[in-house]
């Protein structure tokens, strides 16, 4: 299973512990976003499989030499930019009707959530809703939402979601 680790803080992630296929720098409050997106992207280097992604802002992604971005679901508009500067895209959704839309403008990938419950997120929508929408589209998804432990991973695993994005689980 395809495991992706959003990060705000690079240096509490156990990046080689848990080996992600995916890392997202995600830091909405930094005054110096670029410069620790930067760092974020050269610390992550020498891990060749590891697809480095920042967050929403596609320009910096492409300077920088991120793989991709990971929009959030205000950006959907940004999609086709974001692919014409060659990044592969990653954008937020938490409907059925995003998780189509996203998929008709050319995103690569989708996060779904909130799968689990988790602080400040609303309902969960559960393993069984995350089961429907993926029969439902050819887009990649990755489960998001209160994924802390192995049976979580195993839950979402039976539902042949591409992986799981999680903050907490790589602590």
């Amino acid at each position: 299973m395809t495991k992706y680790l959003i990060t705000s803080n690079p240096s509490y992630f156990q990046l080689r512990k848990y080996m992600p296929n995916f890392a997202l720098y995600r830091d909405k409050q930094n005054e110096n976003y670029a410069i620790e997106a930067q760092n974020f992207i050269q610390m992550c280097k020498p891990i060749k499989e590891l697809k480095v992604f920042l967050h929403q802002d596609y320009n910096l992604a492409a300077k920088l030499g991120a793989f991709g971005i990971h929009l959030t679901s205000q950006q959907f508009d940004d999609i086709p930019k974001a692919k014409e500067l060659g990044l592969e895209v990653i954008i937020s959704t938490h409907t059925h009707d995003e998780v189509h839309i996203a998929e008709a403008m050319g995103a690569d990938y989708v996060t779904y959530s909130p799968i689990f419950a988790s602080p400040d997120k609303g309902e969960p929508k559960g393993v069984e809703d995350l089961k429907s929408i993926i029969g439902m589209t050819d887009v990649d998804i990755f489960a998001l939402g209160g994924i802390v432990s192995e049976e979580q991973i195993e839950a979402v695993r039976e539902t042949n979601a591409y992986g799981f994005a999680s903050i907490r689980y790589f602590l």
